[in-house]
């Protein structure tokens, strides 16, 4: 009598399946997970580069006017001031208006925006995106907005020499009332009108560079780039 062969348990092929499915349901998860944070993160860095913007707009907005109370008039102690990055003296200012609008332009509102002096002036901005970062796997995500914040210094660059001559109300060294062994000081120059005139020209010393200053030509004054320098501080 010839005996069948046994089966085997038909069951184990079945068995694995479900398995299979919990697997690639789970690679599925985490892959959709990691796009999710990913999300995030994009949506963090869009927050940082337009911090970065916003307060660069502003401390170049507030250098561009500390120039422009350059232009006004000329006043040595009034200069020094603006040159050491003291507004003091100027009308009412707000460069915060700059960060704004740069901050919109990419695509994100600027919640608050600060000026002090350490001792350069020096804007913080705080931004949030305008947009989240979606719907994903990960509620907590859905309504996530990027925020940042960013400090931009406006640094210095010149200085009007302290000692000076010639010009109304200045006290000549003995270069110029006789004494032989005096040197003419080089903070200022003759102007037109020559030796004993009214007007001069003034040196101002910007990181090597020298210019000369026509109290009656400060439309020639330099670039606001050439005054004062403005970085991103460290966070």
């Amino acid at each position: 009598m010839t005996r069948r062969p046994a089966r085997r348990p038909g069951g184990d092929r079945g068995q694995a399946f479900p398995l299979y499915i919990t697997a690639i349901a789970a690679l599925l998860f985490l892959a959709f997970a990691y796009f999710a944070v990913a999300q995030a993160a994009m949506v963090r860095n869009e927050a940082g580069t337009a911090a970065d913007a916003a307060a660069l707009a502003a401390a170049q907005d507030f250098r561009d006017r500390l120039r422009d109370g350059l232009m006004d008039t000329f006043d040595a102690e009034r200069w020094r001031k603006l040159l050491d990055g003291d507004a003091s003296g100027l009308l009412p200012h707000d460069s915060c208006t700059a960060a704004s609008d740069l901050a919109a332009r990419n695509d994100a509102t600027a919640e608050s925006c600060d000026l002090d002096f350490r001792p350069e002036p020096t804007y913080t901005v705080s931004v949030v995106t305008d947009r989240t970062a979606g719907r994903s796997v990960i509620p907590a995500t859905q309504d996530h907005r990027g925020k940042a914040k960013a400090t931009a210094v406006v640094v210095p660059r010149c200085h009007l020499p302290e000692d000076r001559t010639g010009g109304p109300g200045d006290t000549p060294d003995p270069g110029q009332t006789g004494d032989p062994g005096g040197t003419p000081d080089p903070g200022g120059t003759p102007g037109p009108g020559g030796p004993g005139g009214e007007q001069k020209t003034y040196r101002l010393l910007c990181d090597g560079r020298d210019f000369e200053i026509d109290p009656l030509h400060l439309d020639l004054l330099p670039k606001a780039s050439d005054l004062f320098s403005v970085q991103l501080a460290d966070r």
